[in-house]
């Protein structure tokens, strides 16, 4: 498949309705890379990720940072699909809590999800945005796939938060959310499932703390994130200049919200930082994505006292 072919699938939308969708292209996507990059390029500063160089098909484009240590090749594309969805499928049974399914449960989410992200980074800078937010909602897509696939009931879309006055309901405010988990007419977790924290994280711990002032209800909050690194350029200017990462995480601010407004119910990275494992305060608030699957989810699914009600 040429790479023009595979860049009008990612930029497609309608194209992924299913998981299997998403591996198809991450198979196809693979393939190409595989064997038709310009070149691949380390990074100067973090070696374990790279960056793609597309040939001229692709404008020369440089994609996203990808992380070597999680993105599967082109020679492992036929190898995750079979397992991922098989896990998918027994994800409760006793034995699939493991090292190695939990592996391949980040992975795997991390190579279908960059695959899609790559490709759209051969398309001309002036659809940059559009590339932005197309591979933002495929992210979310995914996600609530993925949920739905191991048997829980969630959606996007609109919470309405009744108002009372004197005990009367008055009115209702409406709250967009990227992730709703619900058991019958009852909200049980709210998420944020976004491809990076940048420029979005005051306003998910401001959510919760809005919720909870209006509705009297300590309905739990997550965020997902994909990752959160960028492409920057390293070097000086008198010597060869090359690409490295920066981090586009606010340790100050997740912790700042978290110690003095109100700490998020669980914040998972398929891609996580360094310092999110080392650093106080985040190394217990953020996790790999694993731990929300085969723990807390279905801990927070059980947090009866804390529900409310989708008016």
């Amino acid at each position: 498949m040429t790479l023009q072919r595979l860049v009008e699938r990612a930029a497609d939308k309608q194209r992924f309705q299913t998981i299997e969708d998403y591996i198809e292209f991450a198979r196809a996507f693979l393939d190409y890379v595989g064997a038709n990059l310009q070149a691949v390029i380390v990074s100067r500063n973090e070696p374990h990720y790279n960056f793609w160089q597309f040939k001229k098909d692709g404008s020369h484009n440089i994609t996203r940072p990808i992380n070597s240590n999680l993105m599967f090749s082109a020679a492992q594309s036929n190898q995750f699909s079979l397992p991922f969805t098989e896990l998918l499928a027994h994800i409760r049974a006793a034995d699939s809590d493991t090292a190695a399914n939990r592996e391949c449960l980040n992975r795997s989410i991390y190579t279908l999800q960059q695959c899609i992200g790559a490709a759209l980074d051969a398309l001309p800078s002036s659809r940059s945005n559009t590339a932005r937010k197309i591979n933002g909602d495929l992210f979310e897509r995914l996600i609530s796939l993925l949920l739905k696939r191991i048997g829980v009931d969630c959606t996007t879309g609109t919470v309405k938060v009744p108002i009372k006055v004197d005990g009367q309901v008055e009115f209702a405010m409406s709250y967009q959310h990227d992730l709703i988990i619900k058991e019958g007419a009852w909200v049980k977790i709210i998420g944020s499932v976004k491809t990076s924290s940048k420029d979005r994280l005051d306003k998910i711990f401001v959510d919760k703390f809005l919720l909870a002032k209006l509705t009297g209800k300590d309905v739990p909050h997550i965020a997902i994130f994909l990752n959160d690194v960028q492409r920057k350029v390293v070097g000086k200017k008198s010597s060869p200049r090359g690409f490295g990462i920066n981090a586009t995480f606010l340790p100050g601010h997740f912790k700042g919200y978290t110690v003095k407004l109100n700490a998020l119910d669980g914040v998972y990275y398929c891609d996580i930082r360094p310092n999110m494992r080392t650093e106080p305060i985040l190394r217990d608030h953020i996790k790999t994505f694993d731990h929300f699957v085969f723990g807390d989810l279905w801990q927070l699914l059980n947090r009866d006292a804390v529900t409310a009600k989708v008016e």
